[in-house]
């Protein structure tokens, strides 16, 4: 069995390599978009695991970086609760099954970058009593969750997105555990799960949460039936349950955040595979109510993607051109608008967590980026803000998912391939 997926995987690299790799500038409103590219396997390439020893992630300068909880179980997304406790959504999920050789090639070679930690199904409490930076208290919160993911605060509620339901549990300030099983609100979308993450953010007043439901293939190659209320956003009432699509055509959207003031929904959305190292990009953008984004017949507007089969021309004129691509196939998967506790330069924008690519040889992201705004859009080139988690392309320490501004003045991070949770300061606020 060893001896197979070893051939699998230098295989895979061989074809990879064979189909040729230059990297193209993609970021920003105007992303450069090649022709796109088909072959018998498409580039893949995934960083092993490397120990951070006694190396840490590299910050700008007038910032520091920790880690102030280690040893966890696939640390996912993290909520900063109003007493400064940090709430971490530990789990891994998904059961889809292969389609195609290609994609049991692909499981193996992704496989190859993950940790071999088992996922928690819980959220873990970290706690930094005096103040001074070190969370000496870390506890379970809550257990025997299925694969939780997006959360958010509210109405006395902290609200969970597992992969399969949105539950809730009531919350005082200051509570270090759940006071009993969490309440269901309302079942998500779980059939197959070929995206099982479930990203969560809420409304200023609270009256609704939005949660993001990835689709259920690459390319609707499982057909468009399992598909249904897929690659979307839904609304829902925070108070009821009831939901209805917000906006659609979205092939994962992985984080979610509300700008503050405006009231505006924002998104970071991975999108589709197999068509060429620099296509497509994954990206960043408002989401406007009742819009569609194109997945799964175009992408980037309205340039169609001929393997999404029967087309439709209509969704197609209507497909919304996303506000800022974020490069292909880096990722994205966290997001959270800043504070000006976060210091001049990054007063105003979004974190944006990459957890890095596998569909092209050469590795991208592996990073946390800003992305400035400027009168409340994306403006200029996004900033490495952590960096130091890849080494080289065959090896990386760790793998950013969710950020969060503690509005404090700090950044918190989660790993989920070193199982760590770090925190960027600036070291004279």
């Amino acid at each position: 069995m060893i001896r197979s997926s070893v051939l699998i995987g230098a295989l895979a690299v061989t074809l990879a390599a064979c189909n040729g790799e230059a990297d193209i500038p993609q970021t920003g409103p105007n992303p450069n978009l090649p022709e796109p590219q088909r072959g018998l396997l498409p580039s893949m390439t995934i960083p092993r695991p490397a120990n951070w020893g006694n190396e840490l992630p590299k910050v700008p300068e007038g910032y520091k970086i920790q880690a102030i909880a280690t040893d966890l179980r696939i640390p996912r997304q993290t909520l900063v609760l109003p007493n400064g406790d940090i709430l971490v959504a530990e789990g891994s999920g998904g059961y889809a099954p292969t389609l195609r050789p290609k994609d049991f090639i692909a499981g193996f070679i992704k496989s190859l970058g993950k940790s071999s930690v088992k996922g928690g199904d819980r959220l873990t409490l970290l706690r930094d009593a005096d103040g001074d930076g070190t969370y000496e208290m870390q506890g379970v919160f809550a257990d025997n969750l299925n694969a939780p993911y997006g959360l958010a605060l509210a109405n006395g509620f902290i609200y969970v997105a597992n992969q399969d339901a949105l539950v809730r549990f009531a919350y005082q300030d200051g509570q270090a555990q759940a006071s009993g099983p969490p309440e269901k609100l309302t079942d998500l979308p779980a059939v197959i799960n070929h995206h099982w993450t479930k990203a969560m953010t809420a409304s200023e007043d609270g009256r609704f949460l939005y949660v993001g439901i990835g689709s259920n293939s690459n390319i609707a190659e499982r057909g468009m039936e399992v598909e249904e209320d897929r690659a979307m956003i839904w609304q829902i009432d925070a108070q009821t349950g009831a939901h209805k699509p917000y906006a659609a055509g979205l092939r994962n959207p992985t984080a979610l955040d509300v700008q503050p003031g405006t009231g505006q929904l924002w998104a970071v959305v991975n999108e589709r595979d197999e068509i060429g190292p620099n296509l497509v990009p994954d990206y960043l953008t408002s989401v406007q109510e009742g819009g569609f984004y194109g997945w799964p017949y175009s992408y980037w507007g309205q340039n169609v993607d001929p393997r999404a089969q029967p087309q439709d021309l209509e969704k197609v004129a209507s497909a919304i051109r996303p506000d800022y691509a974020l490069g292909s196939h880096v990722a994205a998967l966290g997001l959270d608008f800043s504070t000006p506790a976060m210091g001049e330069n990054f007063a105003e924008g979004v974190f944006i967590g990459e957890h890095g690519s596998w569909n092209r040889s050469n590795p991208v992201g592996y990073k946390v980026i800003f992305v400035p705004f400027r009168d409340g859009k994306p403006a200029g080139e996004p900033i490495d803000f952590v960096t130091g988690f890849l080494v080289d392309k065959e090896n990386t320490r760790g793998r950013p998912v969710g950020v969060t501004v503690d509005p404090r003045g700090a950044l918190i991070v989660a790993d989920d391939l070193s199982n760590t949770i770090w925190r960027v300061t600036r070291t004279n606020p």
